[in-house]
């Protein structure tokens, strides 16, 4: 098999604070994630569930109180695994009198490259991120989605193995988001790992193999898309009959109803949990005695954020009951 390009096992981390440095702040609880080649991976949780700090561990920023965190193959922090790593803050700040191919330039020496090697690669880069022809406009007019697309290209500039992405497509519009998408499926393919940290679960459940919700500087939940939402429960049968309220629910009874919508005029959606087909047939066996149309029926998977939010719920009532 081969090796992981993350590999962190019971990692920990606590901040002192106060003035005599007594306050204990408990920022990461034994975090372990393995993250294989090639796949993109999201990293979701609430605000001070610890992804910044184990994030900035990863990139060597920010020291380990405990546990191990290895990075392509090397301790998180090492020179030679920095170098093969790309990497897009939150609110970057990209200097405003740069444009498209200064700004490369600028960064691409930071990261080891001559200025010939960063020209010869930036037409193909700012073309890739939809930048082709703003190439040398100021960044001081570029749009907040622009200066995401500029900063995803530095990111990329270096050809590294990892690239490391914090909210990639925040003020980015729905056709931004989805040409970004198109190029982070590119470059997994190619090979090169993604490590992906966004709120904006949608994005998450569109692009990632597989995912981790940190809550409290714990992992709560790891594996695929699926994997998370088959993990909160049986998903809902979705009834949509032509009909009304009062008339739909003896055909109900015994069946444990989550929500009834009237999204059409004189038409209701019904979001029944039956895990049973013969429960479904009752069902339906009902509605036809009422001569109710059955518009549509189906299975309705749960959301990511439906997911999400049941997890995260569940471990801040655990946290509250301890």
């Amino acid at each position: 098999m081969p090796e992981p390009v993350i590999q962190v096992e019971n990692l920990r981390k606590t901040y002192r604070s106060g003035l005599l440095r007594r306050r204990r702040v408990d920022a990461l609880q034994g975090v372990s994630l393995e993250i294989p080649p090639g796949h993109i991976y999201g990293l979701l949780g609430p605000n001070g569930a610890g992804k910044t700090t184990l994030i900035k561990i990863l990139l060597g920023i920010v020291n380990r109180s405990g546990g191990t965190a290895r990075v392509l193959g090397a301790a998180a922090g090492q020179l030679n695994a920095r170098r093969r790593m790309g990497y897009l803050p939150e609110n970057h700040r990209i200097p405003r009198h740069l444009n498209g191919n200064t700004a490369l330039e600028y960064y691409g020496c930071l990261s080891g490259l001559t200025v010939r090697e960063v020209r010869r690669r930036a037409p193909e880069l700012l073309d890739r991120v939809g930048l082709k022809g703003r190439e040398k406009d100021r960044v001081s007019g570029y749009s907040k989605g622009m200066q995401q697309r500029l900063g995803l290209a530095q990111a990329m500039l270096h050809q590294p193995n990892l690239i490391i992405l914090d909210e990639p497509t925040d003020g980015v519009d729905p056709v931004g988001r989805k040409e970004i998408r198109d190029v982070l499926k590119e470059l997994a393919s190619e090979g090169t790992s993604i490590f992906l940290n966004s709120h904006l679960l949608q994005e998450i459940e569109l692009i990632c193999e597989s995912v981790a919700i940190l809550t409290n500087g714990s992992v709560r939940k790891k594996g695929s898309v699926k994997e998370l939402t088959k993990a909160i429960g049986e998903s809902p049968m979705l009834f949509r009959i032509a009909t009304d309220r009062s008339t739909a629910e003896g055909c109900f009874e015994g069946v444990q109803v989550s929500r009834v919508e009237n999204t059409i005029e004189g038409v209701l959606d019904v979001h029944a949990v039956i895990p049973e087909q013969t429960q479904v047939n009752v069902v339906i066996d009902r509605l036809r005695k009422q001569d109710i149309s059955v518009v549509s029926m189906h299975r309705r998977d749960f959301t990511l954020e439906e997911a999400f939010l049941r997890i995260v719920g569940d471990s801040q009532d655990a946290e509250v009951t301890a």
